[in-house]
């Protein structure tokens, strides 16, 4: 079935159209209250690993604002768990692993597993919230960057310096790169599972690439992205997303991927500069930016659509929406985008 709104996956393919595509990273959250309901009434993995509660969270922000994408709602951290690695999420203080990865004989204990075993119920997800959609726009699948995944898996928890995690990729580079591979592994299977289960895209989020400089960068993130990248490429268009990662632009903009995330800090001409020009690009808006008044988010936004051009252009936020943003303020955002007109 064609999808009836592919504006999306136009601007993925670089075509012209009349105006870009938005989404928002974590539009099926915490600042709609339909989501809050269920998340009141079903602790947080419930929710990832129910296929019902799942495509509901998804095509919730598509009923209430018409984004041109969905995305499938669940967590980067359901590959660690797939990989028997235990993953809590605890109220007002987010993941914790109680067991973290810090030695060679940790990573030894880590399996790479059958996805369609472990991760079975996020083919579920996708299947019912293809149906629930009904071929309107297309469906986002997402994981975390290997890297990304390994600050959580050796860290034990959210952190502003990923310390440890880091202190391991340097201490034990042999482990460290180890761990790395069983993750890009993992996720490969994982995403060509959900592009054959029914998303339209997948998006690498390499949320704290830019804790590392970047020759640490080009060792312990970016290869193993560029292997999901040469996995998946053919079969659907890849999205990466590096948070702090302007400097890697070029080398990402070479790398296979249909489009590139930008965050808040890199202005569009930058991005468009550091990329060379010809690739799709997405962002950038300052999330914390949408507490202010619908008419200013409606100004701001066209004018970073004006800076970054409508063609080869996604709009999206430079990170993930917040929970306290008010509703009328999402909306503000996302009709500022589909009334846009040059």
């Amino acid at each position: 079935m064609a999808i009836k709104n592919d504006l999306f996956l136009k601007a993925l393919k670089g075509e012209t159209v009349e105006r870009p595509p938005v989404w928002m990273m974590r539009q099926a959250g915490r600042y709609l209250p339909e989501f809050m309901e269920l998340k009141n009434k079903y602790d947080f993995f419930t929710r990832c690993q129910t296929p019902e509660l799942a495509s509901e969270i998804t095509v919730q922000p598509i009923r209430r604002f018409g984004m041109d994408a969905a995305i499938l709602f669940s967590d980067i951290l359901v590959i660690p768990q797939a990989m028997a690695i235990e993953v809590e999420m605890k109220p007002n203080f987010g993941p914790y692993l109680p067991h973290p990865i810090r030695s060679q004989k940790d990573v030894e204990q880590v399996i790479v597993p059958d996805v369609h075993e472990s991760l079975g119920y996020v083919m579920d997800a996708i299947k019912m919230t293809r149906e629930k959609l009904q071929d309107e726009v297309p469906l986002i699948g997402f994981a975390g960057s290997p890297w990304t995944i390994l600050c959580y898996c050796v860290q034990g928890q959210g952190s502003k310096t990923f310390d440890k995690a880091k202190e391991f990729c340097f201490t034990q580079p042999m482990a460290a790169h180890g761990l790395l591979q069983k993750i890009t592994d993992t996720t490969i299977a994982y995403l060509k599972a959900k592009v054959e289960a029914g998303v339209d895209a997948v998006q690498v989020f390499d949320s704290w690439g830019g804790m590392l400089s970047p020759e640490d960068y080009n060792e312990f993130s970016w290869p193993y992205i560029q292997q999901i990248i040469d996995a998946l490429k053919d079969e659907a268009p890849v999205i990466v997303f590096g948070k702090g990662c302007w400097f890697a632009l070029k080398t990402m903009s070479q790398s296979g991927a249909a489009a590139l995330g930008v965050d808040w800090t890199c202005s569009a001409q930058n991005a468009r500069y550091l990329s060379g020009g010809n690739i799709t690009l997405q962002g950038n808006f300052d999330p914390t930016r949408l507490f202010s008044p619908p008419a200013d988010i409606k100004k701001m936004v066209t004018k970073m659509i004006r800076n970054f051009g409508k063609d080869r252009y996604i709009v999206n936020l430079g990170h993930g929406i917040l929970p306290t943003v008010p509703v009328v303020n999402a909306k503000a955002f996302i009709d500022a985008v589909k009334s846009y007109s040059e």
